[in-house]
């Protein structure tokens, strides 16, 4: 079976050719604040669950074009670890696993080459051993780290600042950033546009992912306006979660971000890109994301470059699934180990 997933990022090069990200469009540059768009932006909350809950059953893909969708859906993974007890040996084996996520001889059956994941995304510590493994082993994949006081952003704010040049500095060249939830909550759209402002300056050539942890924003209306007012201030990425919160990724809260995504571009011309993060750990709801994107979106955001899962464990069941579509039994979890 050919497919659309061969391989996304070239090897060889110096370090910091490696490390850019691959973007094949203009980067948002960002707005002035328009709020009176911001007021006018709505969620109606009844008529995007009913559209959500149709679609896994509507969009369901079978045999060789589930293979061929799941293997897209390993290039747009962020593959992370953001665990108190990370090393750096864990952070090397995560590397080698991102650039040879599926074993050579399930590709060869599928008529496919080697393909990476879109990154890996680690804590600032562990920046170094991943840059370092990267460039030793001559893969061009992003390292990605998250920044700005994660998960909570509640440190002093100079600090959150100079911890985003510090990651960039030490090679990240994608930054995971968290907004200051209460400026949603209460409403403080000036201060949220300000906040972005300085973070995108901060990270300046590093892409810069706002993380919105929509699980702790009250309501898909506030989801909407967050995500706007991100796009305004320059994000190149919005997305859902840190992956601490008790909700995180949603198909509601997807929608509801996506078609802020859409307005957006209709109204600057801007592609700004879109990461779910937190739960997202099953092939077949990698499948409904996906089939989300291509129909709200269209297939120019079905790229590494406009779309990223946030996931550790989601590999993991994709290749599972990748060895049944070939040898028709599934094998044990041990068999596809993240390192």
């Amino acid at each position: 079976m050919k497919s659309e997933a061969t391989s996304t990022r070239a090897k060889g090069g110096d370090r910091a050719a490696a490390q850019l990200p691959q973007v094949t469009h203009p980067r948002n540059p960002g707005m002035e604040l328009n709020m009176d768009w911001v007021r006018a932006t709505q969620a109606n909350t009844s008529a995007i669950e009913r559209r959500c809950s149709a679609l896994p059953g509507r969009r369901s893909v079978k045999k060789d074009h589930q293979a061929a969708w799941l293997l897209k859906a390993i290039t747009m993974i962020d593959l992370t670890t953001l665990a108190g007890d990370d090393t750096p040996g864990r952070v090397r084996r995560l590397c080698a696993k991102a650039a040879h996520p599926v074993r050579p001889e399930i590709l060869s059956a599928l008529g496919v080459g080697n393909i990476t994941t879109g990154a890996v995304c680690v804590y600032h510590d562990m920046i170094a051993p991943a840059v370092e493994t990267l460039r030793h082993m001559g893969v061009a994949l992003p390292v990605a780290a998250v920044s700005t006081g994660f998960p909570a952003g509640l440190s002093p704010y100079h600090l959150r600042i100079e911890e985003i040049r510090e990651s960039v500095r030490a090679g990240a060249s994608e930054i995971d950033i968290v907004i200051s939830r209460r400026h949603v909550l209460t409403g403080n759209w000036q201060a949220l546009y300000d906040e972005m402002r300085d973070f995108r300056e901060a990270c300046g050539d590093a892409h810069v992912k706002a993380i919105l942890a929509t699980g702790e924003l009250g309501s898909l209306r506030n989801v909407a306006r967050a995500s706007l007012v991100c796009m305004m201030a320059g994000a190149d990425f919005i997305k859902t979660s840190t992956g601490k919160e008790s909700v995180n990724a949603t198909l509601p809260v997807s929608l509801v971000m996506i078609r802020a995504i859409r307005d957006y571009y209709e109204a600057t011309g801007y592609r700004v890109g879109y990461k779910p993060a937190g739960g997202i750990s099953k092939a077949k709801d990698a499948i409904t994301y996906l089939a989300l994107i291509k129909e709200e979106l269209g297939d120019d955001w079905l790229t590494p470059d406009l779309f990223r899962f946030g996931a550790s464990s989601l590999l993991g069941d994709i290749e599972r699934q990748l060895e049944h579509h070939v040898t028709g039994h599934y094998s044990a979890t041990y068999r596809h180990p993240m390192g």
